[in-house]
């Protein structure tokens, strides 16, 4: 009887107790809730920004290497047709010919590894090299190798040609280009018969 009573007494205590760990030991006493955290903590304990910020970084780096690699030229640099034809046109070029192709020249190159050197050069000049520099290192004419040339059926003024006096693939790239551009008139024995030019538009 007195058993029943001392249970029946322990079990009246336990429910008015508020702290359950004093009833049984083996009673897990659950932690209070905490408050959510922010979604910028949440972002932050989970790793959020550190794991995606590399990622993004990687990618603005490809698009960066990217798109130089697309752009290996230096702007306007590219052939660019006029949208007019021009009368008038000043060009500067570089000359690079082979065994016996310029008079008065000893030149010893072969046919092939002038255009080698001409393509090399004209690589050089589209990636923005100075083209004063280029003409003084490389041209079999006489730097700064600047002329200047009327169209066909127009008056030259002082100090200018007519594109009939220049050898034809000469006028030929410098009147289809715009100022700034930069392209080559290859080796023709008709057209270009003293090996290639290397030809910028300056106006």
């Amino acid at each position: 009887m007195w058993r029943t009573i001392a249970v029946a007494l322990v079990a009246a205590l336990c429910a008015g107790v508020p702290s359950r760990a004093l009833c049984d030991s083996t009673t897990v006493v659950p932690t209070p809730p905490t408050a959510p955290a922010s979604a910028d903590t949440a972002k932050a304990l989970a790793g959020t920004p550190e794991s995606k910020s590399p990622a993004k970084s990687k990618k603005s780096k490809k698009s960066k290497s990217g798109s130089k690699e697309k752009s290996m030229t230096a702007p306007g640099t590219m052939p660019v047709k006029p949208a007019i034809a021009p009368a008038h046109v000043e060009v500067q070029h570089i000359l690079i010919g082979f065994a016996g192709s310029v008079p008065g020249k000893g030149i010893t190159r072969t046919k092939e590894e002038a255009k080698k050197l001409a393509y090399e050069i004209l690589e050089k000049a589209r990636k923005g090299a100075n083209f004063d520099s280029l003409v003084a290192q490389y041209t079999d004419d006489r730097p700064p190798g600047i002329y200047r040339m009327s169209a066909v059926g127009v008056t030259p003024i002082v100090g200018e040609y007519d594109r009939s006096q220049m050898v034809p693939a000469f006028g030929n790239v410098g009147f289809s280009i715009s100022p700034g551009n930069i392209d080559i008139a290859d080796y023709d024995p008709t057209t270009s018969p003293f090996g290639w030019h290397i030809i910028k538009r300056l106006r």
